[in-house]
């Protein structure tokens, strides 16, 4: 007698679906630890660029000087530390740093053209050289014409010889506040005026238009404050 063994559709279903659960579950938890690792890896940082400090201890003939780094106009000299000089630039009457320059393009160039608002400063080791206000005392009266213009609002005009070396010059002084300031006269371009003051081992040489010199007094309260913002502390 012949036996036929068979198993049925049933039997064999329920066998493979007992193989699959156990590959399943370990692909369950195998995915799940992926997920983990790649979450705990993942970079938390933005795209941005990190931001350094806004203001930088800076060395300049061995005087230290507290420096806002916005306000610095050469990327090269944006880092704390000695340096031989340093050039800066504030708007004014704020002494705030400028923020990024716009961008310009020929369509938009007409546009850019506007009245300075930026007071221009330069700090520099002097190396011994003379001080500004001996130069004023001791040089400058040598190219003067002597006769003087009558003190205006306290202001006092002496134009320079046409025959010297600062003959486009006017030199402009004031004792309170006090102001002295050698200035290029208005022509094709707008006069400018420089003024300097000497702090231990640096010089600070101020910029800024000559007709600001119509708020004078403004003016030299201003260059009194930003020197006190930028001097740092006595060591």
């Amino acid at each position: 007698m012949t036996v036929f063994s068979a198993t049925s559709p049933r039997s064999r279903n329920a066998r493979a679906s007992a193989h699959l659960f156990p590959i399943a579950l370990a692909a369950a938890f195998a995915a799940g630890a992926v997920a983990l690792v790649a979450y705990l890896l993942w970079p938390t940082w933005g795209a941005g660029s990190a931001s350094g400090p806004a203001r930088l201890p800076v060395s300049v003939g061995s005087t230290l000087f507290n420096v806002p780094a916005a306000a610095i106009r050469m990327k090269i000299q944006r880092h704390s530390g000695p340096q031989e000089r340093i050039d800066l630039d504030f708007l004014y009457p704020s002494l705030e740093a400028p923020g990024a320059p716009r961008h310009v393009t020929a369509d938009t160039v007409d546009e850019a053209l506007q009245p300075i608002d930026r007071l221009f400063v330069s700090i520099s080791a002097h190396h011994d050289a003379l001080a500004p206000e001996a130069r004023v005392a001791t040089i400058y009266p040598r190219y003067l014409d002597p006769t003087a213009t009558a003190p205006e609002d306290g202001l006092t005009m002496r134009k320079s010889r046409a025959d010297t070396p600062y003959g486009s010059e006017d030199l402009f002084s004031a004792a309170s506040p006090a102001l002295s300031a050698r200035c290029t006269r208005d022509a094709a371009t707008p006069g400018m005026c420089l003024a300097e003051r000497r702090i231990d081992g640096a010089d600070l040489t101020f910029r800024f238009p000559r007709s600001w010199l119509s708020n004078w007094r403004d003016v030299a309260e201003a260059l009194d404050r930003l020197t006190a913002q930028l001097r740092g502390p006595k060591s």
